[in-house]
């Protein structure tokens, strides 16, 4: 065993109970945020919440208490941009299973499970409180708490022998995971960490009711210790503009993260020793026979404190992941820090100019509106009061129009109202919350169509950056954590199965209303007989936040499908037109046929066309012969010559059919290549 006092000095060799570390570590982290954001923050939610303090003067004569609505319009239009886009179809996180894993159903049933639940714990107004502290403070925070509560149902019992049903409440025990909201002030976390998971530890401390904390110490999550009376302190008070409530309160520390292994240890055993002495004898044989065991110095841990010191929970993690029951994200990511940046720090010297025009102008108004008199106080009646009010008789020594004179400062200049209709529109590009008010005028008409495109695409980009870093930092691990103490505390409902989680997460109200606009633009450009036609319908009804949205597109997928009857319809169709397509290629073959015999039948009369030119020739020759005389033999003679010509001719043209037959008939074949001069040599 690591001997952890090792090497240390005999000063440093003090008796430190586990509650003693726990809160010098939670002090140390407190005094880092009251010293860093605290002031900031406090601002930060009085703004939003447009309650006026003194520490929020711009000048010493300033005497208006007025706050504009510009950063709380822009605080609470950014916050349910991104709620609505989470939460806006219903379904806001999907499970997938391993790729290898053939059974599909338990997915579903997980996920529907898991839906169920969280609806009962009311997940989603909690998520809506992290993501508000998120957009005042610049972190949305959250401890998921187990918790086994009695379900009353009712139900029906049969009794008097099956003859009759009774009707009452059966109870049933569930487990269940709630998210708790927590505000900055309650929040503690090592000042180096810039997130949950890499830090020492974490803690939430807060005021909580006495009874919860008894009803905890009844059922045995706590121990059985008497936790006295919380000292006030305004610091960690949910709204430190309110009078607090004294009375029946704890101040409850929970710590999460790691703790010095013996620290942890020593506290187990000494509240074993309080409750049996034969639990400390067991628990000092197991850790005699883990003594040879080497141990890393840190443990993962949960200590519960009440007030400021008395332990009232103690023991290593159980969860079965290890994982720390806390979620946050910040609004804007600040590098090296996790603190993040939020609507309120973003707008924050815009809203105090604005305000600073807006009650210089009412300071202006006090004296160019109310009316004022000037007089002379030596012709005043000694011991008159001067008010002036509708029926007040002024008594003067001497005429009245002398003595008495009224005036008043001059007019409230009218730039007052663009500048600050102008510091309005800072307090919007800062924050990048967009209402009806537009950004330049772009919205209400003023612009183009392609300035309104580019607008709100540099708009929906800056939602669409912290609804990413939403859904990574904090939706997704929620919804893990949550499945797996479901899984642990509850396995008959819950199978302990490796899933992978994601967000199904859409648009905002305004990149919805900006893509249905596109597609609209789109549909205009195609005929309804187009393909994409019904697609674009179905893109322009999902966008839509209407309740018989999903009966629509169900309605169109169906009209899409076409019917058995169709079907048979459309394949005659398609099976006639090949027919006729089938008739007109024959059609043709046809007629190159008829044009290829008629094309035979001109050469063939070409060709005999020398034949009669050469018999009419030897006619002709022949007519001058007379019979009976030497002629005769001359006449064998020519007679002779010509039939020999006529069959040299028929031959000819015979040899000339066969050759264009066999042209015809025969494919003709490549020659070979010319052998190498080698060869031929």
């Amino acid at each position: 065993m690591k001997d952890y006092n090792e090497g240390e000095p005999e000063v440093l060799m003090i008796e430190e109970s586990l509650a003693d570390w726990v809160i010098n570590k939670c002090d140390t982290w407190r005094d880092h945020y009251e010293a860093n954001y605290s002031l900031k923050h406090e601002e930060y939610y009085r703004l939003w919440r447009g309650i006026w303090d003194k520490q929020d003067v711009t000048r010493e004569s300033e005497r208006s208490k007025i706050i504009s609505p510009a950063l709380q319009q822009a605080v609470e239009s950014s916050v349910a941009e991104v709620e609505e886009a989470t939460f806006g179809r219903g379904t806001w996180f999907n499970i997938t299973d391993d790729m290898d894993d053939p059974e599909k159903e338990d997915v579903a049933y997980l996920r529907n499970k898991l839906h169920e639940s969280f609806n009962k714990t009311k997940i989603r107004k909690s998520v809506a409180e992290c993501l508000i502290n998120a957009a005042v403070f610049g972190n949305g925070m959250g401890e998921i708490i187990l918790e086994e509560i009695k379900e009353r149902v009712p139900a029906t019992q049969p009794i008097m022998d099956g003859n009759m049903q009774a009707v009452g409440v059966e109870i049933v025990e569930r487990t269940v995971c709630r998210l708790q909201p927590i505000m900055p002030q309650n929040f503690l976390i090592d000042p180096v960490a810039t997130s949950v998971e890499d830090a020492l530890g974490v803690a939430v401390d807060r005021f909580v009711s006495r009874h919860s904390v008894e009803i905890l110490q009844e059922s045995g999550v706590y121990y059985d210790t008497y936790v006295g009376t919380a000292t006030p302190d305004f610091d960690i008070e949910p709204d430190q503009d309110l009078t607090t409530f004294a009375d029946d309160k704890v101040r409850l520390t929970k710590y999460f993260g790691l703790v010095p292994r013996h620290l942890l240890e020593k506290a187990r055993k000494e509240k074993e020793e309080e409750d049996n002495e034969e639990n400390v004898s067991l628990n000092y044989e197991e850790n005699e026979e883990e003594e040879g065991e080497e141990k890393s110095y840190y443990v993962e841990a949960i200590v519960v404190l009440a007030n400021g010191g008395i332990c009232l929970k103690a023991e290593e993690n159980p969860f079965m992941m290890q994982d720390r029951p806390i979620v946050a994200f910040p609004w804007d990511v600040v590098p090296g820090r996790f603190w993040g940046r939020g609507i309120c720090e973003k707008g924050y010297n815009s809203q105090k100019a604005l305000d600073a025009e807006i009650r210089a102008r009412i300071d202006a108004l006090g004296l160019t509106v109310h009316p004022m008199m000037a007089m002379d106080a030596t012709r005043i009646p000694r011991g008159s009061r001067p008010e002036i009010r509708p029926g007040k008789l002024l008594l003067t020594n001497g005429d009245p129009r002398e003595i008495l004179h009224p005036f008043n400062f001059g007019q409230v200049s009218q730039i007052t109202f663009a500048q600050a209709d102008a510091l309005q529109r800072m307090v919007q590009t800062s924050t990048g919350a967009v209402d009806s008010t537009g950004v330049g005028g772009q919205i209400s008409g003023e612009a183009t169509a392609a300035g309104i495109s580019m607008s709100l695409g540099a708009i929906i980009k800056r939602h669409k950056r912290t609804l990413i870093n939403f859904q990574e930092a904090f939706l997704i691990p929620f919804v893990e954590k949550a499945a797996y103490r479901y899984m642990q505390f509850d396995p008959d409902s819950y199978k302990a199965t490796d899933y992978k989680f994601t967000a199904t997460s859409t648009l905002g109200i305004m990149a919805r209303e900006y893509e249905v606009t596109q597609l609209v633009q789109l549909m205009q450009t195609m005929s309804p007989d187009s393909p994409a036609y019904p697609a674009l319908i179905e893109a322009i009804i999902n966008n839509m936040n209407i309740s018989n949205r999903e009966e629509l597109i169900k309605t169109l997928q169906q009209a899409a499908q076409p019917t058995p009857e169709a079907q048979q319809a459309a394949q005659a169709a398609q099976q006639a037109q090949i027919d006729f397509q089938q008739s007109q290629t024959d059609a043709l073959k046809g007629q190159a046929a008829e044009s290829m015999a008629r094309a035979e039948k001109i050469k063939a009369e070409a060709a005999a066309i020398p034949q009669e030119l050469e018999i009419q020739k030897m006619k002709a020759v022949t007519t001058n012969l007379q019979a009976g005389t030497k002629d005769d033999k001359e006449f064998e003679r020519r007679l002779k010559i010509a039939d020999l010509k006529l069959k040299q001719k028929d031959l000819q043209v015979k040899q000339q059919s066969v050759f264009l037959q066999q042209r015809k008939d025969v494919t003709p074949t490549p020659q070979p290549a010319a052998p190498p001069m080698e060869q031929v040599q």
